[in-house]
């Protein structure tokens, strides 16, 4: 019986969690004000496809999207780079201030990111890079969560691999890429995973560095898409299931190093 009701009581909440996507993908398939009638309908009458053929005819969707992909790939590579870099130096190495200016890091991650927008802001400007790709990759090329995520996994790489390699005359580039980065996959996955996912999905950031309108990432496009067409319900449901597709396949072809790295985190971190 206990058994029974605590099984119950997922699939209701496994139900209700899936209910609004599968409305989603259904109105995106509706003819106009089909999805506007009481009470909502989950099945459409008719599939038509005009929703989405009017997204990357009339609204140039297309455009959104290869700022989206170049901007996130772009966010992903560097953070990787960058954040494995330095989560492999504060777990290996040792120099000094080392423990402060690890400290020193993870407190100011109690910094709220909207404090920082306008000095970032301020700085990419003088830069000259506002509205450009850069504007967004810069500022996400390292994050403090990433480099503590890789820290706490590279302190599982047993110190005799590095100590044999330098041993054997592996230089230190050597021994980050041909051990470190092979050993770091699951965490690196689940540490991309992360990272496209957040920068795909960030909205106010892209909407406060790009001032024009053929810049727009989709979040972004897509808020513009609302206020544009208030009640065409069916044709913002067609560009909410474009908008979450990419990060959707990328989670499905990549599940497995993304549980495989949170597990093996939570148990050595």
């Amino acid at each position: 019986m206990k058994k029974a009701i605590i099984y119950s009581i997922v699939v209701i909440i496994a139900i209700l969690s899936i209910l609004p996507f599968v409305f989603m993908v259904s109105a995106s398939l509706m003819k106009d004000g089909a999805a506007s009638v009481y009470p909502p309908r989950l099945i459409p009458d008719g599939v038509t496809f005009e929703q989405y053929k009017s997204l990357f005819t009339r609204l140039n969707l297309s455009r959104y999207l290869l700022n989206s992909l170049i901007i996130s790939v772009g966010v992903t590579f560097f953070s990787l780079f960058l954040n494995s870099m330095a989560g492999y130096a504060f777990a290996k190495h040792r120099f000094s201030a080392k423990k402060s200016l690890f400290k020193l890091l993870l407190s100011s991650m109690i910094i709220p990111g909207q404090v920082t927008m306008l000095p970032v802001f301020l700085m990419l400007k003088n830069m000259g890079m506002i509205n450009t790709y850069f504007a967004i990759i810069i500022p996400g090329m390292a994050s403090i969560f990433g480099i503590f995520l890789i820290r706490q996994f590279a302190y599982s790489i047993p110190d005799s691999l590095i100590e044999a390699a330098k041993i054997d005359g592996a230089s230190e580039a050597k021994i980050y890429t041909s051990i470190i980065l092979p050993l770091c996959k699951p965490i690196l996955v689940t540490l991309g995973i992360f990272t496209f996912m957040g920068t795909w999905n960030d909205f106010l950031w892209p909407l406060i560095v790009m001032t024009d309108s053929s810049m727009y990432t989709m979040p972004v496009a897509l808020a513009n898409l609302m206020g544009e067409h208030t009640l065409d319900t069916e044709l913002m449901m067609a560009g909410s299931v474009v908008t979450i597709l990419p990060v959707l396949i990328v989670f499905l072809a990549l599940q497995k190093y993304y549980i495989k790295g949170i597990m093996m985190g939570s148990v050595k971190g």
